[in-house]
């Protein structure tokens, strides 16, 4: 409250300008700082993501070329998998990129500056929260509903890819599997009919090896699809253990081998594709661990910037990177903590109820130190050197 006295209108107009500037260099703080974070969280979330892109396009090529998936499905694979790719980049990339932003500031001495002018913590707390806010609903939105259409999405299209690769015609000159690799065949020449001539095949029994050459052969499918049926003409076929001398010798005028198709969906990827709604009513160990999981990716994001915050203060002459080791640590012990958990639910060792909230409570936990404990030291740093100054004065 302002008193004003005769002549004291200079006065009043001064201290409305003052506090009109400092909700101007509040705001225009805001603004830069948070820009520095999301620049920050941009460049590193990109960097990661495409390091692990080149790494899902390595996987695909090889996958597409050993099960022969059509061209058309390779690159919609890659996007897919990206998108699930998402839900990690995102919360370390928030991570980091505010340790870096921030340290920034520290390193040029611009929060200094900033903070000499008594803007206090609230320039750097309300943009990073802000901005983690959003990032959270998006990662919410990701992680529960774009990310399993995701993985349902990829699934269906390796199980059609891997049909169509399965029933595409013999080429004369190459290797083919089938079966999931326990049947080659090679053919040397094909006719147009589909007919095959000189005619190799290995199947693997378990128990022993079959070699099995023929003059010629046919290939064709059971009606329900799950079925190969492969016919010999005028061959041997040779039974054995691999170095052992004993083989058995069979001449044949016609031999057929049928392959059964291996199953194409099932495990952590069918999971992966379950919708939300459906683990959320489910009591089954793996579900109710695969829903947890992904709750985590929003939780997560929110306690990582809190982390980041006190974690980029640097003292003077301290390199701007200096900690970015300890934030990648952090991330990589929280990051082991949930998928030690989620797997721990699934056996039943941990109680359903209780499911990864106790991960994110230790998190807490550690977040609220490295948050809380530079106040406390200070306080009490304080208070000792009253104490000390209070000794001298009475001395």
């Amino acid at each position: 409250m302002l008193v004003v006295a005769e002549g004291g209108g200079a006065l009043r107009s001064r201290s409305v300008t003052q506090v009109r500037l400092g909700g101007l260099l509040l705001r225009i703080l805001d603004r830069y700082i948070l820009r520095e974070v999301v620049v920050s969280w941009l460049g590193v979330t990109g960097v990661l993501l495409a390091i692990l892109i080149t790494n899902q396009v390595a996987l695909v090529l090889e996958r597409a070329a050993e099960r022969l998936y059509p061209r058309g499905v390779v690159l919609e694979l890659i996007l897919l998998g990206a998108l699930q790719n998402l839900c990690f980049v995102m919360p370390i990339g928030l991570l980091i990129g505010i340790v870096l932003a921030l340290g920034r500031l520290y390193h040029d001495s611009e929060m200094t500056a900033a903070q000499a002018c008594g803007t206090g913590s609230r320039p750097i707390v309300l943009p990073v929260l802000a901005f983690t806010v959003v990032l959270a609903i998006l990662l919410a939105a990701l992680s529960l509903e774009i990310a399993p259409a995701a993985a349902g999405r990829m699934l269906d299209l390796r199980d059609e890819a891997l049909r169509a690769g399965q029933f595409a015609p013999i080429a004369a000159g190459k290797f083919r599997t089938f079966g999931g690799g326990s049947t080659v065949v090679y053919a040397r020449d094909t006719d147009k009919d589909g007919t095959l001539r000189r005619v190799f095949v290995e199947r693997d029994r378990g128990d022993h090896l079959e070699v099995a050459l023929a003059q010629r052969a046919t290939h064709a499918y059971a009606e329900d699809g799950n079925l190969q049926v492969i016919t010999l003409y005028d061959g041997e076929r040779y039974e054995g253990v691999p170095g052992e001398r004993r083989f058995r010798v069979v001449r044949f005028a016609e031999n057929t081998i049928p392959v059964r198709l291996p199953a194409l969906s099932g495990g952590a990827i069918a999971l992966e594709g379950v919708p939300t709604h459906k683990l959320a009513a489910s009591a089954v160990p793996a579900e109710v661990a695969e829903l947890h999981f992904r709750l985590s990716f929003p939780l997560m994001a929110v306690l990582l910037a809190i982390i980041a915050v006190p974690l980029a203060r640097l003292r003077p002459r301290q390199g701007r990177y200096a900690r970015v080791g300890f934030a990648v640590l952090i991330f990589f012990v929280y990051i082991n903590l949930i998928i030690a958990g989620k797997m721990w639910i699934a056996r039943g060792t941990t109680p359903q109820w209780l499911g990864l909230w106790w991960v994110h409570a230790a998190v807490g936990v550690m977040a609220a130190v490295i948050l809380l404990a530079p106040r406390v030291i200070a306080r009490a740093r304080y208070r000792g050197n009253m104490a000390r100054l209070g000794a001298a004065v009475a001395a």
